[in-house]
């Protein structure tokens, strides 16, 4: 199995705030959800995973970092035997036999163990795309794990791009008996084509005709919630803005922000009576951008 250092591309001394960083950029762009079809991307996600799980955990890390574990988390017992020779003694010098000296090794080993009986998982980190209406809407979504487990997890309305949620007892097996870690999913909200969010409003540009403009219409309007009639004051020009109460995330609501498009034909007759048209309330709209 590789480094994780280097599957995660940071040095040995990189804070948690950098492999963090450095896990959340990967994983976003080897996610299998944003790869299909690239069995490539799936096995470098679970590499990226496998390699956050170990890095992630404060004492699985400096586990590894010591040579006790390997890249996997599997144990390297001879490290203890490559120690001891290191250190210059021998079995049978300076007054300790071979059977005293298995006899504390066996000591360790089993004191180790008991350390470890209770000790809780680590946490495992995901990454999940949503559609913007399921954001804004809520929704439960089946999440594929690396190790082919799968989460039902359940999105709550209005979640956030960048929110995590925490899944208890849906992460890496504990030692020993001990509890499971928890699921962290970090959430990320696609863009939608029109709708974009600011708080928990809703904005939406409504292109409306020259006729609607002018004389005023009642057309139909797509929301998160839904679509909806939508009342069009006459008069009203580009940059308008309508609200629908209650049309948003939660008690936030949709504002309307209309936009006048011309018909993309010519039209003979409206252009013959522009022509000849005197305007009661005459207007500049470009007032106040004069040169100065």
């Amino acid at each position: 199995m590789k480094d994780p250092y280097q599957t995660l591309g940071v040095a040995r001394d990189a804070s948690e705030a950098a492999i963090r960083a450095a896990y959340r950029k990967l994983a976003k762009r080897h996610h299998p959800d944003l790869n299909p079809g690239k069995p490539e991307a799936a096995e470098r996600f679970k590499e990226i995973n496998a390699a956050n799980d170990l890095l992630s955990d404060p004492q699985k890390r400096a586990r590894f970092d010591r040579g006790e574990i390997d890249a996997s988390g599997t144990e390297t017992p001879q490290r203890f035997y490559r120690d001891y020779a290191d250190s210059g003694h021998q079995p049978g010098a300076g007054g300790m036999d071979p059977e005293a000296l298995e006899e504390m090794l066996a000591r360790m080993f089993r004191d180790q163990g008991r350390r470890g009986a209770a000790a809780r998982g680590a946490d495992a980190h995901f990454t999940l795309t949503v559609s913007f209406l399921d954001a804004a809407t809520g929704t439960v979504r089946r999440l594929v794990l690396p190790d082919g487990r799968t989460l039902n997890v359940t999105i709550p309305p209005g979640v956030r791009d960048g929110h995590t949620l925490r899944l208890a007892g849906q992460g890496n097996p504990g030692f020993g008996g001990g509890a499971a870690g928890d699921a962290l999913i970090e959430i990320t909200v696609a863009p939608h084509p029109f709708f974009r969010r600011e708080g928990d409003d809703i904005i939406i540009t409504l292109p409306v005709s020259l006729r609607e403009a002018v004389l005023g219409a009642s057309v139909e309007v797509p929301t998160v919630k839904g679509h909806v009639k939508l009342r069009i004051p006459p008069a009203s020009g580009t940059g308008t803005r309508l609200r629908l109460k209650g049309r948003g995330i939660g008690e936030g609501h949709q504002f309307v922000d209309l936009t006048v498009v011309l018909p993309a034909q010519p039209e003979p007759k409206l252009a013959e009576f522009l022509e000849t048209w005197t305007p009661e309330h005459p207007f500049d709209p470009r007032a106040g951008m004069e040169k100065t």
